[in-house]
């Protein structure tokens, strides 16, 4: 069968794919005959030169196309006539769009092995279009065509996962890393083990190479189905480790959860070959999406907890292996607070021995204890201690996961406490919010009523607001205030709100205790002294209504305690109000479901507009079962309309190779390094800019158009100019008013505002 006169594949190769090939013995021949070519070249190079000038030919003979990797080469199918052709035209053969249909029908029809090596090949060239030769010599075949790139894309990433699955008579989807280590052995793989490597290799390099989000989506979506076979070739599955994690870490829209589905694939599959580098990855991935400046949108707060949902499935994958990392990250957490605690008590110390001179004019030291508080209150730190509390909070029952509870308490207590000041409460609201979580996952005691208690020392909160009214305050998006905020009213009323929603919240988890009236005397006796001391009659309601909720569930469990017949140390004292919690029967804790809803009412009235940028990508849970299981016909249709575009690679020169050769890599965003820790989670100061994404390389960005800088920068001069017309012209129009209300004329003024106006 012929196609356009120009391949004939059957000729090549006759063999189906359940058939012998009979293509070894010219593969041994062409390399002997490479290798004597070699030989003569060392043994007579006089000789050697002598063929050189006057039978070239013989001496550019290339075995890449007989290489057992890539299989047979285009060459075969290529006819006599249009052979001796092809030697005077430098550019080589187009390959059509006739051709690939040709190869497409008698893949799925005939079974053809010649037509599959044929089409793997132009797979090859698809994806190293634009790509320079390190010899320089021009492709024998080339694509120019985007009807022909796009058909093969879609063809291959469609439809080659089963093809060579029934070739290496493996399951015809999923398995595990012993599948494939049993596959090995078989006679199968020796044969056709090569067309998988050339497969997933090209895959690999197609996706270093695309912009288009939805292109390396859609190419990572389908190269996960053969993910498992990277078990066979390490080099490989490294790789696309690294770009799974890169691009997991800096999309947008759909291709952070395809990314994250490949590596959570890998490593249920795989299991340890690549489960340390995912673990070690996707954390680090986490830490540099976090380097934000003092305030955090609405949008970013929802990215970075879709990327912490991420980090928590992944860390739950394998719980034994999981725990190593943990570890070593909380306890870099503890390493870096530990550091601040020291920074503070020496300069406590030293302020102690020193007059009030010289603390005034010890500047340096201050600014070295500022360094270090500001390497725990900083959105890298705070987020790190969030993900943490999601994984210990998610995997309490796992024997490995729930000693980590304790530091990890410890650490977010002394984070909350380090600077006791105003201006860091909404920072000591998070770490409570977190210590509540963890008190209700594990079901341990946590004394949070200190932390929230102490606040209602606080003059700011205590006295009137001097600073008038002020702006609403979102205390979930800020880590800490400035001075004008402080003396607001609306953040005076912020901070009472989140102490009696965080109060109620920790006390309602014990309320079904028989010790809550012990366990309440205490805040009790701090909120009745609070509503006496406070003028404003609304946080003094506030105040009065957990009072009395607080009271009302003193009396709900005194009522049932004086019927109970055992002590503390029962063990029956687990049965005490069992049926009511889990009901939610009690006072203090349906008052508490009904301050989180208004709390959620309250922050959703904080945001400007219902109009989310990049909420898609934030998407977890429910949506990512629909994304991993559509079928087979979806991701046809998905393909045609993802490659339909007249999109292909940009040719790359040799000199801009060159000059990116020349460019310093940005190593933190390697994510898929091999050290241990993260450098002190590439922490910065709150005196950095404002650019939220500030270190994040986008690669899977969408490429701009020709074009398209040039015409934006020369509409905003057209609006400049558009500007400067209108403001010329309204000052004319005031000359002329001006004067005719005086009864003078000024010509020589007008005529030069004319001229000022005429381009």
């Amino acid at each position: 069968m012929k196609v356009n006169g120009m391949f004939d594949y059957e000729d090549s190769d006759k063999g189906s794919f359940g058939e012998e090939e009979n293509l070894s013995s010219s593969r041994k021949k062409a390399k002997e005959h490479v290798k004597q070519l070699q030989r003569l070249q060392e043994k007579d190079p006089e000789f050697y030169e002598y063929l050189k000038e006057h039978d070239k030919e013989l001496l550019e003979f290339n075995d890449e196309d007989i290489d057992e990797e890539s299989g047979t080469d285009l060459e075969e199918d290529v006819n006599s006539h249009v052979t001796v052709q092809k030697e005077h035209e430098p550019s080589g053969k187009v390959i059509t769009t006739a051709m690939v249909d040709g190869w497409c029908i008698a893949i799925k029809e005939n079974k053809n092995l010649g037509a599959l090596r044929s089409l793997l090949r132009a797979f090859r060239m698809a994806c190293h279009y634009g790509d320079d030769r390190e010899d320089g010599s021009a492709p024998k075949f080339s694509i120019i065509s985007s009807s022909v790139f796009n058909k093969i894309m879609v063809f291959v990433l469609n439809e080659m996962d089963a093809i060579l699955r029934g070739l290496l008579n493996a399951p015809s989807s999923g398995g595990k890393k012993e599948t494939v280590i049993n596959l090995m052995t078989s006679k199968s793989w020796k044969k056709y083990g090569s067309l998988m490597k050339l497969y997933l290799g090209n895959g690999l390099h197609i996706l270093t190479q695309m912009t288009d989000e939805q292109m390396i989506s859609f190419t990572l979506k389908r190269v996960k189905a053969s993910a498992v076979f990277l078990a066979a070739f390490p080099t490989l599955l490294r790789k696309y480790i690294k770009v799974a994690l890169h691009s997991w870490g800096t999309g947008r829209g759909a291709l952070p959860v395809v990314s994250f589905l490949f590596l959570r694939d890998l490593c249920v599959r795989l299991g340890s070959d690549c489960l340390d580098a995912c673990l070690k990855g996707v954390y680090k991935a986490y830490v540099l999406n976090c380097k934000l400046s003092k305030s955090i949108s609405r949008s970013k707060l929802q990215h970075i907890q879709f990327l912490g949902n991420c980090v928590t499935e992944l860390y739950g994958v394998e719980p034994p292996a999981a725990y190593q990392h943990a570890f070593v990250f909380i306890r870099q957490l503890a390493v870096i607070l530990r550091s601040s605690l020291t920074e503070k008590g020496t300069k406590a110390v030293k302020d102690k021995k020193k007059g009030k001179k010289q603390q005034e004019s010890n500047k340096s030291t201050k600014q070295q204890v500022q360094k270090a508080y500001q390497k725990v209150y900083d959105w890298q730190f705070i987020f790190c201690l969030e993900v943490w509390t999601g994984v210990i909070c998610a995997y309490n029952s796992e024997a490995d996961f729930r000693p980590l509870a304790y530091p990890l308490t410890q650490i977010i207590s002394g984070v909350a406490t380090l600077v006791p000041t105003v201006r860091y409460v909404p920072l000591r609201l998070r770490c409570i919010r977190m210590l509540n979580r963890i008190a209700a996952a594990t079901d341990t005691f946590i004394p949070v009523s200190s932390l929230l208690l102490d606040m209602l020392k606080m003059k700011e909160l205590n006295g009137p607001p001097s600073g008038g009214v002020g702006k609403a305050v979102n205390l979930l998006n800020m880590k800490q205030v400035d001075k004008t905020t402080m003396k607001t009213r609306a953040f005076q009323e912020a901070c009472i709100y989140c102490l009696v929603e965080e109060l109620a919240e920790h006390l309602a988890q014990w309320s079904y205790s028989p010790a809550f009236f012990e366990l309440s005397f205490i805040p009790l006796v701090w909120l009745r002294s609070f509503c006496k001391s406070t003028k404003a009659d609304r946080l003094r309601r506030e105040i009065k209504e957990l009072i009395r909720q607080v009271e009302a569930n003193c009396e709900f469990t005194n009522l049932r305690r004086t019927k109970i017949e055992f002590s503390p140390s029962d063990p029956a004292i687990a049965s005490f109000l069992k049926a009511e919690k889990e009901c939610g029967d009690g006072p203090l804790s349906k008052f508490a479901a009904n301050l989180r809803f208004r709390s959620q009412q309250r922050n959703d009235s904080l945001v400007e507009s219902s109009v989310l940028v990049g909420a898609e990508s934030s998407v977890f849970g429910s949506k990512i079962p629909e994304l991993d299981d559509e079928d087979e016909g979806g991701d046809t249709e998905e393909g045609a309309a993802v490659f339909s575009s007249s999109w292909l690679p940009e040719k790359k020169s040799k000199e801009k190779k060159k000059s990116s050769k020349k460019r310093p890599r940005d190593d933190k965003h390697d994510v898929g390094a091999d050290e241990d820790v993260v450098e002190d989670l590439v922490l910065s100061s709150d005196d950095d800019g404002d650019d939220v994404d500030n270190g994040s390389a986008h690669i899977s960005s969408p490429p701009l158009e020709d074009g398209y800088q040039e015409v934006g920068q020369d509409s905003v001069k057209q609006n400049h100019k558009k500007r400067q017309l209108a403001t010329s012209l309204d000052h004319v129009k005031g000359q002329e008013k001006s004067s005719a209300a005086t009864g003078k004329r000024r010509k020589p003024r007008r005529k030069k505002a004319k001229k000022s106006v005429d381009p």
